[in-house]
């Protein structure tokens, strides 16, 4: 049997939801999915790494510390990605970005968005003081043109590139192809470390250790299994990285500590 006709106040309702539908799907199909970045895990020499590739033409590499809401320091990888998502900018990957001092200020360089809020420091101490003084020290720059780099400190003053991003953190793992000489295969000094390398200006990987490693095994790693000619420590003993899919890897939960700078990655926008 027919059915009565609609009343057309709901006639109209329905046509006016096609086409609020139709449209809903046609945006969607417009937007490209979030761009991921490419993690694995790596075993060199029996040790465990987690390493991150970042295609600077497809993702954006930007550096956070302080929350521009409040002022405050984010200290947590958790708070910046609160942060961002709310801000409609999902991470798509985070580490911390270098060593600091006791007032949790950058102990070097660190450029966000163009502007250098600590200025590159050159003023070396006693190694023994700790990592930023084990020379060479280098930064790790992003430019505007979304190329990236690694250079020594005083590599990067002479190159007299302004940086878009910028973190200065020490001691460079690989300096132009060979493993950082101040390094002892042997030594017995083994913590958690991070680090990372442009193996070309828009290839730029991420790498953090699963368990404790020493400098040499870690810069072999970057040369010798990553490819990389420069390659930079970042941290060590509290350094962590995340992804979505991934979760956290590097040092246990209760090795962390509040961090200063951090690198953030975001899928390009559109």
């Amino acid at each position: 049997m027919p059915h009565p006709p609609l009343p057309r106040t709901t006639r109209a309702f329905l046509a006016r939801l096609a086409i609020a539908t139709a449209l809903a799907g046609a945006a969607m199909g417009c937007v490209a999915p979030a761009d991921a970045v490419d993690s694995r895990d790596l075993v060199f020499d029996s040790q465990s790494y987690f390493a991150v590739t970042v295609d600077t033409r497809r993702e954006d590499i930007e550096l956070y510390w302080r929350n521009p809401d409040t002022d405050q320091p984010f200290s947590t990888i958790d708070a910046l990605r609160t942060w961002t998502t709310g801000k409609g900018r999902p991470l798509s990957f985070a580490t911390n970005a270098g060593i600091y001092d006791r007032e949790f200020k950058p102990l070097g360089l660190y450029v966000e968005n163009g502007k250098a809020l600590v200025p590159l420091n050159l003023i070396h101490g006693n190694p023994r003081s700790g990592n930023f003084s084990l020379l060479p020290n280098g930064v790790f720059a992003v430019y505007d043109d979304g190329s990236a780099d690694v250079h020594t400190s005083e590599g990067f003053r002479d190159a007299g590139r302004k940086a878009r991003w910028a973190t200065q953190s020490g001691p460079m793992l690989v300096i132009d192809g060979e493993i950082n000489p101040q390094f002892d295969n042997g030594s017995d000094s083994m913590k958690w470390r991070s680090g990372v390398c442009a193996k070309t200006p828009h290839e730029v990987v991420f790498v953090v250790s699963r368990v404790p490693v020493n400098f040499h095994s870690f810069a072999r790693l970057f040369r010798d299994e990553i490819g990389c000619r420069d390659a930079l420590f970042l941290d060590g003993t509290i350094s962590q990285a995340f992804t979505p899919d991934d979760g956290y890897a590097g040092a246990p939960a209760f090795m962390t500590k509040p961090y200063a700078g951090m690198i953030a990655v975001f899928p390009k926008r559109r």
